[in-house]
């Protein structure tokens, strides 16, 4: 899409990958986060894009976190701005995210796991929020771990700093799926496939529809999954084909509009 610095960001065949490229732990400092923040302004403003992969280079770590060094006091407004502007913008993009973590991610690493729709890891992961142990907070898990976790395991996760491994991360459903290190790219090809073949339009009327439902009562919930069904979904080109293709017993042939 554009040249980075401290990313690679490319789309091919509706799945944008967007690789954190400073091995080998893939440290967050302000550099990436600004270039991360804009590679997500092109996912934006692309209506190709059906899925937006987030992983790392190296086999070491995902990404080891922010940058301790950017968290002084004359860089950590800056720090947060560009941080939680990534967050932010995670927010509206429409079509599926998925975090692959090829190693570690611990502290920012980690949140911006969290901040995605899916989580594949390899065996060798470990994820944390070591953020306690420095004296500080993390205030994106701080957010989305109580949602993410019973309670009293997100109080013991971001209160004692401690890491857990990708299998115990699957248990406590963070993590979709766990896949042996030596397959890790082939696993995550294969569960990043499952989502190419739909719908552009299904995929992100779906999302919408469960980022809209959640945390309403359910009559509520229920009214404005059926508005995003009825009056966003139907009228798609996509909703029609796919309906038509299983009475006439064939394939569908999207066009992701």
């Amino acid at each position: 899409m554009s040249d980075f610095k401290t990313i690679n960001c490319s789309t091919v065949d509706g799945l944008t990958t967007l690789t954190l490229n400073q091995p080998p732990f893939n440290v967050l400092n302000i550099e990436m986060m600004t270039e991360i923040n804009a590679a997500l302004d092109l996912v934006l403003a692309d209506t190709t894009v059906r899925l937006l992969l987030i992983t790392g280079n190296g086999e070491k770590a995902f990404s080891a976190g922010v940058d301790v060094a950017d968290h002084t006091a004359d860089k950590v407004d800056r720090m947060i701005e560009v941080f939680h502007g990534i967050f932010r913008r995670l927010e509206l993009v429409a079509v599926p995210v998925i975090a692959a973590l090829n190693g570690v991610a611990l502290g920012g690493g980690c949140e911006l796991a969290l901040g995605c729709d899916m989580i594949v890891a390899a065996s060798n992961a470990k994820l944390g929020q070591p953020e306690i142990r420095l004296g500080v907070f993390p205030p994106i898990a701080a957010i989305l771990l109580p949602r993410m976790l019973p309670p009293a395991k997100a109080y013991e996760l971001l209160l004692g700093g401690a890491n857990i491994d990708a299998i115990e991360a699957h248990r406590l459903g963070l993590v979709n799926k766990v896949i042996a290190k030596e397959d890790f790219a082939n696993g995550s090809v294969e569960f990043v496939n499952q989502f190419l073949g739909l719908s552009r339009s299904a995929l992100m009327y779906t999302k919408k529809a469960i980022r809209t439902a959640a945390g309403k009562p359910f009559n509520e919930a229920l009214a404005a999954a059926e508005s995003i069904y009825l009056q966003e979904l139907m009228p798609t080109a996509d909703a029609s084909e796919g309906l038509n293709s299983f009475m006439e017993k064939r394939l569908p042939v999207w066009q992701h509009k």
